[in-house]
């Protein structure tokens, strides 16, 4: 008897629960589909995706798990307590890239126009403290109009909870951001400290102060792409490392760049089967650049010839485009390359290159990526612009990334490597593990022309026929001090290779120094130039 009166109770419980779980499953997909098929279309019709699109583009398929997909905020006024949309426009989770774990939050567009409020914060808050005890990268697609103003000061707090996670994963987790709309006013500061910065051309911009501000101010009309669209901050500003047409293509891209990264600082970058044999010869790397160094070539070509496949990813392509900066493979481990452009501004170190170069160093120092150094630079750029600008400063800075860096590095002098720029570009001297030159190589305080003209300058003027004696001079100079044997015979340079078999140098160097292990002075951090 106590059995049969049991079973009717045991089903009423399993009906009561499977009713609660439809009812889960309904708020689910309330949440899912968010304020529904005509705020969906509108944000097509912008040209853009939802946040749950980015996302599926972004992870492997079936990969997401979503945290918070229920929060809700909790504020009154201003109407804001009949409007409480589950997310609170903002989709939090984790999932995997190529198999390895990956964090996100993507702004949805579509509730509140993206804009962060106290909820909204808490919620990336927590995503980005889970990404940092795991040890894995934190990815943010940002679509949002800034704080949310209805929320007053709570919002803008949450902002700074935002910008002290940002800093505490600086170098702990590789951190990226993707610009797929708006960003203004103080929100655009979450980007920069991050690792890098992708926008899409013409749906994102980023700016403190938007047109109409700057119109009332300085009565300068511009547009918002024209003020701070993709192209702007890819060529003008340096803030955007990757620029794009569109959606798809950006985050294909966000995807390779995780294939390069390791997960934290505490690993390596992942490494790939290589079919592009390590003993490889380039015989064409001998024609590619020519003896006379006056004449410009495009390092990007060398660059193509030696890693694997001819594959390497630039960072800031379009930024500073005397000198390149770029991810690669040498027989399929991860390395970063700094190069001087002789087709741009003759390959010559300013403000701009100085920067890009030094911040680059700095990312590849701190996730454990050996740095490759191809010198052809005839030193840094003159002008009353540049010392008025803080060339000394910024130059400054590329010199502390290098001597601060810890990982296996390399240097190359291609051709040649004059004054200041030589020692910068990490010579021997401020601790390259190794340095190499090709044949043709000229280091040197500076061009044999103008030390000539230095030195000699009493002879030259005193002679019957000037420009013979200084050409006299010249030879002489170069015989002297400059022939490609000089800084090796004195230990400034390991070795002078064979152009040919500059791949193979290079990938049996970094094997190794892969073991390589660096002490630092005990300190809180260092205090490097500004």
């Amino acid at each position: 008897m106590t059995v049969l009166n049991d079973i009717p109770r045991v089903s009423a419980e399993v009906s009561d629960v499977r009713g609660c779980v439809a009812e889960l499953h309904q708020i689910r997909a309330r949440a899912v589909a968010g304020p529904g098929e005509r705020a969906t279309q509108a944000q097509h019709a912008r040209g853009k995706l939802t946040a749950r699109e980015r996302i599926g583009l972004l992870l492997d398929e079936g990969s997401f798990r979503e945290v918070e997909q229920l929060r809700r905020h909790r504020a009154t006024g201003f109407g804001l307590e009949a409007k409480r949309p589950y997310t609170d426009g903002v989709i939090t989770g984790w999932g995997t890239v190529e198999g390895r774990t990956v964090f996100v939050y993507a702004h949805d567009f579509r509730i509140f126009g993206g804009a962060l409020g106290e909820a909204h914060a808490t919620k990336i808050h927590k995503i980005m403290d889970m990404a940092i005890a795991a040890g894995a990268p934190l990815v943010s697609l940002n679509d949002g109009a800034g704080a949310r103003i209805q929320e007053g000061v709570s919002a803008l707090a949450g902002y700074g909870g935002i910008f002290q996670r940002n800093t505490r994963a600086s170098g702990v987790i590789p951190q990226i951001s993707v610009m797929l709309g708006p960003c203004a006013g103080g929100a655009a500061y979450s980007p920069a400290l991050t690792d890098f910065v992708f926008m899409v051309r013409e749906t994102a911009q980023m700016f403190i102060t938007g047109p109409d501000v700057v119109r009332a101010v300085t009565g300068e009309e511009i547009s918002h792409d024209g003020l701070g669209g993709a192209d702007v901050h890819a060529e003008a500003s340096g803030v955007c490392h990757f620029a794009y047409d569109d959606e798809e293509t950006c985050i294909a891209e966000v995807r390779y760049l995780l294939s390069l990264l390791p997960q934290n600082n505490r690993e390596y970058p992942p490494q790939v089967p290589c079919a592009d044999p390590h003993t490889r010869r380039s015989q064409v790397l001998l024609e590619m650049v020519p003896a006379d160094g006056s004449r410009p070539y495009d390092m990007a070509r060398v660059i193509e010839e030696i890693v694997d496949d001819g594959e390497y990813l630039q960072v800031h392509e379009r930024w500073a485009r005397n000198i390149i900066c770029a991810l690669a493979r040498l027989d399929g481990r991860v390395v970063g390359i700094v190069a001087s452009q002789p087709q741009v501004l003759a390959g010559v170190l300013d403000i701009e290159a100085s920067e890009k170069a030094a911040r680059f160093v700095q990312m590849c120092d701190a996730f454990n990526i050996p740095i490759v150094t191809f010198l052809d630079v005839p030193g840094f750029l003159p002008g009353v612009d540049q010392e008025h600008g803080g060339i000394i400063r910024h130059g400054a800075k590329l010199l502390y990334a290098y001597c601060n860096a810890t990982v296996p590095r390399i240097s190359l002098v291609l051709r040649k490597a004059y004054g200041g720029a030589y020692i910068v570009m990490d010579s021997r001297s401020i601790g390259a593990d190794l340095a190499f030159a090709w044949p043709a190589n000229e280091i040197a305080v500076m061009g044999a022309e103008g030390a000539a003209g230095v030195i000699f300058r009493r002879q030259i003027a005193a002679a019957e026929d000037p420009e013979a004696m200084r050409a006299r001079m010249v030879k002489e100079y170069k015989a002297e001090l400059m022939h490609p044997y000089y800084a090796a015979e004195r230990g400034l340079v390991d070795d002078v290779i064979d152009p040919a078999e500059t791949r193979e140098v290079l990938i049996t160097s970094l094997a190794m120094l892969r073991t390589k292990h660096a002490d630092l002075p005990s300190r809180k951090h260092g205090n490097p130039p500004q």
